[in-house]
C-alpha cells in the first residue's frame, strides 16, 4: 500500500516588524489537554489524482473557513515518521483565529461505548513566533517553519520578511515569464 500524502498552507505574516506563523492545535478527545507537540500547519490528505496544491488551498479553507489567495511559496517536503509525505506552501496573509470554522469528524468516544460524538478537525489557531511554533508544532513539521525564515532571510526582522517575501514574488513572476518565450 503506497504512504499516505498530505498537502498545506504555513500561513505567515509580520507583525510590529516580527515573522509570525499560524498554527491550528488538533482538535478531538485525544489532543484536548496536550499544547507542545499537538499543533499542525492546516492541512491534509489527499489523492493521486489531485494536484498537491489544489489539495493544499481546499484543506486550508476546510479546516479555517477561509479561502487561501496569494502568492503561494513551495516548500521541500517532509517525510513523518509515520512515512507519510507532507507539502506545504508558505502564504502571507492574515487571519484572526475567531474567525475558524472547521469541519467535524465522528469517531467512537469513549472507545468501546458504542457512542459516536461530534468533533472539530482542529479546536484552535493561534499566531506564533517561530520560536514558539518549532516547540508547539508537531515534531515532523517543524522543518517548514525552518525553511520559511530560511527563505525569508533566517532574520525575524520584518523588513527583511517584507523584502524576501516581494524579491520572491518577482522571481516567480520573471520565472514565469520567462517559460512563456521559452517555446
Amino acid at each position: 500500500m503506497p504512504n499516505k500524502k498530505s498537502a498545506g498552507v504555513l500561513l505567515f505574516r509580520l507583525k510590529s516588524g516580527e515573522l509570525e506563523v499560524l498554527l491550528a492545535h488538533m482538535g478531538g478527545p485525544y489532543w484536548e489537554k496536550k499544547d507542545e507537540g499537538s499543533w499542525s500547519i492546516p492541512k491534509g490528505e489527499f489523492d493521486e489524482n489531485e494536484d498537491p496544491l489544489a489539495a493544499a488551498k481546499r484543506e486550508f479553507e476546510e479546516e479555517t473557513g477561509t479561502v487561501p489567495v496569494g502568492d503561494f511559496i513551495p516548500l521541500e517536503p517532509l517525510k513523518q515518521p509515520s512515512g507519510k509525505l507532507i507539502y506545504a506552501w508558505a502564504l502571507q496573509a492574515e487571519f484572526d483565529p475567531a474567525t475558524l470554522r472547521c469541519n467535524m469528524f465522528s469517531m467512537e468516544w469513549p472507545p468501546k461505548s458504542g457512542k459516536q460524538q461530534e468533533f472539530p478537525e482542529i479546536d484552535r489557531a493561534e499566531w506564533l513566533t517561530p520560536e514558539l511554533a518549532k516547540r508547539k508544532i508537531l515534531k515532523g513539521q517543524a522543518p517548514f517553519v525552518d525553511q520559511l525564515q530560511k527563505i525569508l532571510g533566517g532574520a525575524n526582522s520584518g523588513q527583511n520578511a517584507d523584502r524576501a517575501a516581494a524579491r520572491f514574488s518577482n522571481d516567480r513572476a520573471t520565472t514565469a515569464q520567462a517559460s512563456l518565450f521559452e517555446s
